[in-house]
């Protein structure tokens, strides 16, 4: 072998052992300080928000910004038992996905529940409706198991293996 062939092999040999050790640093990063949840839409609002101070008052009135929440609209999800226990995620309107799926938006370090198990999500009358998306555990809404996608009401609890998840305002 020649030795330039040997060196442009050291080199790739290195460059894989470099790039092993910084995914395993990575897992074990987020191993330790886990997922982080974030608002997604916060800017898009902050920017409507801005937006809507400058406008002149016809248009403020006009451009309402979605309707009043009702009083027992929930605001927010909160997960009650499982290793995450006290995350919060804000509902904006978006479907929020559980799994243990690196791309869920609460991804759940639970034996029990697959890497696409759920997802909760709102209907055109401001609803929440929780769905199971397949998984081989189940999903339960108040101890029944879901087979359709169904309205949660506010305070149910809705289980995925360990972890318990609540819709509150």
């Amino acid at each position: 072998m020649s030795e330039l062939t040997l060196t442009v092999m050291r080199l790739g040999f290195l460059a894989v052992l470099w790039l092993f050790v910084i995914v395993a640093v990575q897992v074990i990063r987020s191993d330790l300080f886990g997922t982080r949840v974030t608002q997604r839409g916060a800017r898009r609002e902050a920017g409507r928000q801005q937006a809507n101070r400058q406008a002149p008052p016809q248009q403020r009135q006009q451009s309402g910004g979605g309707g009043r929440r009702g009083r027992n609209t929930p605001t927010k999800l909160v997960v009650t038992e499982g290793t995450l226990t006290g995350t919060t995620v804000a509902l904006q309107g978006q479907t929020i996905t559980l799994g243990r799926a690196h791309d869920s938006t609460i991804v759940l370090d639970d034996d029990y529940a697959s890497s696409r198990h759920a997802r909760i999500y709102p209907d055109r009358d401001g609803q929440w409706i929780v769905e199971d998306l397949g998984s081989t555990n189940g999903t339960y809404l108040d101890r029944t198991r879901l087979t359709t996608p169904t309205p949660i009401s506010l305070g149910a609890p809705i289980r995925i293996g360990k972890t318990v998840i609540e819709l509150r305002k």
